[in-house]
């Protein structure tokens, strides 16, 4: 309303401007005088002016005769395309005039105007590559996507443009939630384009969430052969795809391809922990201890873990615990002072009953990084050496609201994982998950410390009270609506097994 108003106020000004002008020529005094084969013609201000205006217009017309003039004699010579080229000539300037309108708009984020733009310039011009595509992002950015996909399977049409038609196609079927077509998509798009680094990614991805490892492998290769990869993080990520293969295989029953998978994973990334727990385990099922235990010190060396240590100590499942300690002595020597060198240990002295070795094991391990795991295993020291009840229950207290350590997360997304996995189950991320400390603290409530008396049979006030006096660091923290009630079933089952309930 207030638009056409303003419109409507311009145009008023504009023919009261003119009025005043044509006044004021009329009534101005002179001219100019014109002398043609001895004939004078006098003519007034105003006169003068619309005589400069028609002439204005003849020479405009002249020229565009003489255009027309040359065209003809142009197609009069042989040139087919010369009458129709002078007609076109303004239609095509149109046109990328409103093109050049459209990709400014949509630069600059304007969709609605950029679709408007691309429209006209469909009108005028002659070339849908261009247009179609215009409208294609256009109508995306302005949030028509029926628009858009009308745009993209027109370029499907041209095989100039087929790839952009694909592309654009798997690019609204991701973001729809459908993995099967924009899988499919993706597959085309990359036979067309081999060397585009973003489908070799969606393709990479798409194909790994699907648990098709044989057409990622095939699709990391390619990205290894276009040189979009480097070779170390290839043979990392090929791994992961063996080892990904071979769980599958497990699934299915298929020990022997099981073995083979596994083993060609560890072969591929040695200091993958699942890779080598799995490739151990298949040399065991070979009776190839050797072998086995070779694979297990190169990824203890890597990185400690407890999966390892679990395989290496099926290598000789009938030993005593004294000569258990005595072998897993050959894993400790390779990193002594690492924290899951001294978990182990410590456990394994304990169950050797040597407590005074066990305590040594875990070090100063209480006081820079305790987790429930050392703080239940120094309850299981204190119990073993004698000591009374209150201090046994005191650590398992202080164990049941202390952080859980190192587990598996997504680098991405900081997703906590209970088993390592290819893509993560959070954001879907391939090969994202490592074995580290949570960054952000994890908060239990005050519950966490009152289920201490349904293990012990303790009094709840009491067990607070020995926490706090004989610890001095258990902190009552207000209840947390978020608690998980798995993880105080697995502390609880930890401590009612220490207790000797």
């Amino acid at each position: 309303m207030l638009w056409s108003l303003l419109k409507i106020l311009v145009f008023v000004a504009i023919v009261a401007l003119l009025a005043f002008g044509f006044g004021i020529l009329m009534e101005t005094a002179g001219g100019v005088q014109i002398t043609v084969a001895g004939t004078e013609y006098t003519l007034s201000a105003l006169q003068s002016v619309l005589a400069l205006g028609v002439l204005v217009v003849l020479v405009w017309v002249f020229f565009k005769l003489l255009s027309l003039l040359i065209a003809t004699l142009k197609f009069l010579n042989g040139d087919e395309t010369a009458i129709s080229r002078y007609f076109d000539k303004g239609r095509e300037q149109k046109g990328y005039q409103a093109l050049s309108d459209g990709l400014m708009a949509l630069a600059s984020g304007e969709g609605r105007l950029a679709l408007a733009k691309a429209s006209r310039a469909a009108r005028y011009l002659d070339n849908p590559q261009l247009t179609d595509l215009l409208t294609a992002q256009a109508a995306e950015m302005a949030g028509d996507s029926p628009k858009a996909a009308e745009a993209y399977k027109r370029l499907l049409a041209n095989q100039n443009t087929r790839f952009v038609g694909v592309r654009g196609i798997m690019k609204q079927k991701l973001s729809e939630g459908d993995s099967e077509t924009a899988l499919q998509l993706a597959e085309k798009a990359l036979a067309l384009r081999p060397k585009h680094e973003e489908v070799q990614d969606t393709l990479l991805q798409l194909q790994a969430r699907a648990e098709d490892w044989a057409g990622a492998r095939k699709t990391l290769s390619t990205k290894l052969k276009t040189g979009t990869l480097p070779r170390d993080v290839f043979k990392r990520r090929d791994a992961v795809l063996a080892l990904s293969a071979s769980q599958g295989v497990a699934e299915e029953g298929a020990s022997l391809e099981q073995r083979e998978q596994a083993i060609e994973a560890n072969r591929l990334s040695p200091d993958l922990v699942p890779a080598a727990a799995m490739a151990a385990r298949a040399y065991l099922e070979q009776g190839k201890k050797r072998p086995a235990i070779k694979v297990l010190k190169k990824a203890w060396e890597a990185q400690p873990h407890p999966d390892l240590a679990h395989v290496f100590a099926a290598v000789e499942p009938d030993e005593s615990a004294a000569a258990r300690v005595k072998r897993f002595e050959q894993l400790a020597r390779l990193k002594p002072k690492d924290d899951e060198t001294r978990l182990i240990m410590a456990e394994l002295h304990i169950v050797a009953e040597d407590f005074p070795e066990a305590r040594r094991s875990l070090g100063d391990l209480l006081e820079r990084a305790p987790d429930a795991r050392a703080l239940t295993l120094m309850a299981a020291i204190e119990k073993g050496e004698g000591a009374e009840d209150a201090i046994t229950q005191a650590w398992l207290a202080r164990a049941l609201s202390a952080p859980r350590g190192p587990q598996w997360l997504c680098d991405n997304c900081n997703h906590i994982h209970a088993e390592w996995a290819p893509v993560c189950e959070h954001c879907t991320s391939f090969d994202t998950l490592s074995w580290q400390r949570p960054e952000t603290p994890e908060l239990t409530g005050v519950t966490a410390a009152y289920m201490l008396p349904l293990i012990t049979g303790a009094g709840a006030s009491t067990a607070v009270d020995l926490a706090e006096e004989e610890i001095g660091e258990a902190e009552v923290i207000e209840a947390d609506d978020g608690f998980e009630d798995a993880e105080v079933a697995s502390q609880s089952a930890v401590a009612e097994r220490v207790a000797g309930k």
